[in-house]
């Protein structure tokens, strides 16, 4: 391809991606190119002031509650699976300081579980939520490892997945298992009693994805490099960790879907298109704390701000753009899935299905219950959307 068109394809190929990642499985938003993803205007009702000399002291929320309209579902058994998982997670990490035993408790990873995987058994329940919870127990930890840190922390993980029955270490892994690969043998060797062949080799796989993807962000932030659109959302889409917690929807439900229609362009789109929204509004939700401490890098918000000159309350609006655009494409999608021609595989697609919108909204509204982005004001800052700026601080173990 001639050198001087490289960067034009480069523009259609992720727009295609973004907003067509199947031609004929996503609806388009009508006149919606790449100049209206990044630009400056944004709805005049936002509060905030134009003045980009004049440092922000809070941003409104788009409404991302209100942008989506499927039913909201919590498992019965939630409370109690909670406290639980929470005292499972706890008790394995003793290196933990106090503050951060108690983050977890306030983190609700049961509660998240219960939201998006409201009919699940209960004895699978609990693997689910202990992995939820163990998820983001690698979230915190990772973030601020350099890179070679992070290629430690994913051989210990990694070995305790395909080495479930006893700790095998490898090159350059300590003789005593460290913590975070003594939790993931633990909940992995009860998964592994009654998930079937398909969801356990994907679940394996995928996780490797979320690994080697927090290796590029540890390099960005090794860097001080805030990446550009396209590059983060290749990136984002692994560590979100989305593809591996859609795995679990099929332990969940005790379902094998074949990968042939896994791979069928409108579940593909479908499944990005929860990734997505999960992700995409994540950064919202996130923002706040992640720059008070100063780990804001890996982020749309900043990145819209800058790459893509806007301040503040132009990117969060961007970004819930984003949000309810791919809301909109999913719904559009969930009436183009095929027949499978097998009826036991349609159901498991309607199941799986379900598991992933259940992912978009159970999320959403999880992320106002959990003290990890709002602290006890979660339900204040849903019914006002208005979040307040934290100081910039050091974070403290």
């Amino acid at each position: 391809m001639d050198y001087l068109l490289r960067p034009l394809w480069s523009i259609f190929v992720f727009l295609k991606n973004i907003f067509f990642p199947v031609t004929f499985a996503i609806q388009a938003t009508p006149n919606l190119n790449f100049s209206d993803l990044v630009s400056r205007e944004s709805s005049p009702a936002t509060g905030q002031a134009d003045d980009k000399e004049k440092a922000p002291t809070h941003f409104i929320m788009p409404n991302l509650v209100g942008d989506c309209p499927f039913p909201l579902g919590r498992h019965p058994n939630a409370d109690e699976l909670t406290a639980e998982s929470t005292k499972w997670l706890v008790g394995g990490c003793p290196e933990l300081s106090p503050k951060r035993k108690q983050a977890l408790w306030g983190l609700q990873a049961g509660l998240l579980t219960a939201r998006c995987y409201p009919y699940c058994p209960p004895e699978r329940m609990r693997i689910v939520a202990d992995f939820l919870g163990y998820l983001f127990h690698l979230d915190n930890i990772s973030d601020g490892m350099l890179t070679k840190e992070t290629n430690l922390l994913a051989d210990a993980v990694m070995n305790a997945h395909w080495f479930p029955e006893k700790y095998t270490p490898t090159e350059g892994q300590p003789e005593e298992e460290i913590s975070a690969g003594k939790l993931a043998r633990d909940y992995w060797s009860r998964c592994l009693k009654d998930c079937k062949p398909g969801p356990t080799h994907r679940f394996k796989e995928t996780l490797e994805q979320f690994f080697e993807s927090v290796n590029l962000q540890a390099q960005d932030r090794d860097a001080n490099q805030i990446p550009d659109l396209e590059s983060f959302i290749d990136i984002r889409r692994d560590t979100s960790g989305c593809k591996s917690t859609f795995d679990l929807v099929e332990y969940a439900y005790d379902l094998d879907i074949p990968q042939e229609v896994l791979e069928h362009p409108v579940m593909e789109a479908l499944k990005q298109g929860s990734n997505d929204l999960v992700a995409w509004s994540n950064d919202i939700f996130s923002y706040n704390v992640e720059q008070a401490r100063g780990d804001d890098t890996h982020n749309l918000i900043p990145i819209f701000m800058e790459h893509h000159d806007m301040n503040l309350q132009e990117a969060v609006d961007k970004v819930g753009e984003l949000c309810k655009n791919t809301i909109d494409a999913f719904i559009s999608n969930l009436e183009r899935i095929p027949d499978f021609g097998d009826e036991q595989v349609n159901q498991e697609v309607k199941l799986y299905v379900q598991g992933l919108q259940d992912w978009i909204v159970g999320s959403l509204h999880w992320s106002f219950e959990t003290e990890r982005y709002f602290g006890k004001d979660g339900q204040k800052v849903k019914e006002t959307r208005i979040v307040n700026l934290l100081p910039k601080r050091a974070e403290e173990d």
